[in-house]
């Protein structure tokens, strides 16, 4: 026994629960890289788990959607079935009742194509999150080929680390929402020009001295957006898998508070209906979130291009 089994084995379940949470919804840090890569200008490049998620997602939101798309367009066909009728009902609810509403008709199909990317973007990485993919490899590799789970330099002990849903790391959501902030300042640069979309973030004919409070505000304001979805859209699912693995974690605190099987037996009658619900709880938090990141973000934009609403 390795001496990191014996200080595990030494410890008891509660004092294990919070690091073991912890552990499920992290991303894999640069102790445990997928993919160890040099430091370059000492920036550490390389591939985590969470940077593997991405890519995967981004694989999957071309070959569902882009793809599909793009042979549909290519068919010369004026009537979708199937898998892009699905897509195409999207599209229009996106454009027609979020993008449409907040940008006006004259820039709609301008935004359109940004907004529906993030929210096919967001609701793949969200969607993914829920699927037991890297658990079931581990069950598969400690159970069926018999490698300890102490076996550091095994590839697929390495992918446990961390939790699978890319959008539950700060990171990648201060990713989506600074590229919302640019968006915000070429939108309102479109529409009226640099400048005048500087002097459009206070309204005009105000007396000077509130100004002075003014102005700060609402360049506070600028950060303080993109700030909001990056800890809405992290901490909604980060949130519910923590929910879930503390539920399930109860079976182990019982068991050993009473040092008893029974006790975590009897537990898990009442933690598994509830972990059960949490579940599907959150598939319906998977699409409001891209929902609602989508419908912020179009907000936004279109309070730089209509000022005067």
């Amino acid at each position: 026994m390795s001496s990191t089994e014996v200080g595990h084995a030494s410890q008891s379940v509660m004092e294990r629960v919070g690091p073991n949470i912890i552990h499920h919804v992290s991303n894999s840090d640069i102790l445990h890289p997928l993919i160890d890569i040099p430091l370059l200008f000492g920036i550490n490049f390389s591939v985590t788990k969470h940077v593997l998620m991405l890519w995967i997602v981004a694989l999957l939101v071309g070959v569902a959607v882009v793809l599909p798309v793009r042979k549909f367009l290519s068919s010369g066909k004026s009537v979708p079935n199937g898998w892009m009728n699905g897509i195409e009902a999207i599209v229009q609810f996106i454009r027609d009742t979020i993008v449409m509403p907040n940008v006006g008709k004259k820039w709609v199909m301008t935004w359109t194509p940004f907004i529906l990317t993030f929210f096919f973007f967001i609701l793949f990485a969200n969607a993914i999150g829920m699927i037991p993919i890297f658990d079931v490899l581990g069950v598969f590799n400690r159970f069926v080929l018999g490698v300890p789970s102490s076996d550091s330099h095994n590839f697929i002990n390495t992918l446990l680390h961390g939790g699978v849903t890319a959008t539950g790391n700060f990171n990648v959501t201060a990713g989506l929402a600074t590229v919302t902030f640019f968006a915000i300042i070429v939108a309102g640069t479109l529409a009226h020009g640099f400048l005048n979309h500087v002097k459009n973030l206070v309204p005009s004919g105000l007396a000077w001295p509130v100004y002075i409070l003014l102005i700060p505000i609402e360049i506070m304001g600028l950060f303080v957006k993109p700030f909001a979805l990056t800890m809405r859209l992290a901490a909604n699912m980060t949130g519910g898998h923590i929910a879930l693995l503390a539920l399930l974690s109860l079976m182990a605190i019982f068991g050993e508070m009473f040092q008893s099987s029974a006790a975590g037996i009897g537990v898990a009658f009442v933690a598994l209906p509830m972990a059960a619900a949490i579940s599907g709880l959150e598939i319906i938090v998977v699409l409001v979130q891209a929902y609602v990141f989508t419908l912020l973000t179009s907000v936004f934009v279109g309070m730089a291009i209509n000022v005067h609403h």
